[in-house]
């Protein structure tokens, strides 16, 4: 299995397709880098299509010690995989945890970065709801660590903006839960507390993210309610940003919605190599209802 290892000298699986400008997916909590197929089958046609397993997530290392995991250490890992392939500029795509990680990648690396697109991504960032998230992050750490991840799997598929995946496509959900069912109970334990627990609000990095120019795409179902405020404050904080809402949709986008998922993400892609993917036109004044005069 094709491997790499980070500075601090964890394995990381990867896995990479096609030739053409570099793409780098990284994964949501509840997958690992093979939820990522559906994108690497249809954009490996075209681009150089490169996805790999968080720390924590076999067949890539599960390091015991909850300070090998954190917000700053998954955006590390993603630059190590971008340099052990000698990629120096990638798009780069993540999904809920891994949309957190692209977004910091964007705030720390943004030369490495031709463009950010960041899904699914706000658990925790809406301040009314941030010590309720942090709670019950902490108690599905214990449910994975105590009960294993065979047995909470079919537990945690079934949350409120998973279900609609479920009921869309009952076979591609199965198989989201029978992958969840795998992983490691200690490395969900550990990535949970390390990574979603401590973790910042976008509004804590509200005057970060508004000096960030690289081009965003943020993507988000109209039924991942904790994800809909994040989306909409990411979209009018970073001057490049442009949102897209997916109608009837929950948390795992891009297989809920591969089709459209992978439309939308080829034509932001080709926008952002074309030059045509700019900051907001400064005549679009937000306060603006009707012009006058």
């Amino acid at each position: 299995m094709p491997r790499i290892t980070t500075p601090d000298g964890i394995a990381l699986h990867y896995e990479e397709a096609g030739e053409g400008v570099p793409i780098l997916f990284i994964h949501e909590f509840g997958g690992n880098h093979a939820s990522w197929e559906p994108q690497m089958r249809h954009f490996s046609r075209r681009h150089r299509c490169i996805t790999y397993a968080a720390r924590g997530y076999p067949p890539s290392d599960v390091p015991a010690d909850v300070e090998q995991y954190s917000q700053a250490i998954a955006v590390a890992d993603a630059i190590a995989v971008l340099d052990a392939l000698k990629i120096s500029k990638a798009h780069i795509v993540g999904l809920s945890m891994g949309g957190f990680a692209t977004v910091h990648f964007g705030l720390r690396h943004p030369d490495r970065a031709l463009s950010l697109t960041v899904a699914g991504a706000g658990y925790g960032c809406e301040k009314e709801f941030e010590e309720y998230f942090r709670g019950v992050s902490r108690e599905v750490a214990d449910r994975f660590e105590k009960d294993g991840a065979r047995a909470f799997a079919p537990i945690y598929a079934e949350g409120a903006s998973r279900v609609q995946f479920q009921d869309k496509d009952p076979r591609g959900w199965r198989e989201f839960a029978d992958r969840l069912a795998t992983h490691s109970d200690i490395g969900a334990a550990l990535t949970m507390r390390g990574v979603q627990v401590r973790r910042p609000s976008f509004w804590d990095l509200e005057a970060e993210l508004k000096a960030m120019e690289v081009p965003t795409l943020v993507i988000v179902g109209d039924e991942d309610d904790h994800c809909l405020q994040p989306g909409i404050f990411l979209k009018k904080t970073i001057p490049a940003c442009g949102l897209s809402v997916f109608p009837k949709t929950g948390h795992t986008l891009n297989l809920e919605e591969p089709d459209a998922f992978n439309a939308l993400l080829a034509s932001f892609i080709a926008q952002v190599e074309a030059g045509r993917w700019r900051k907001r036109d400064p005549r679009a004044l937000p306060g603006q209802i009707m012009r006058t005069t």
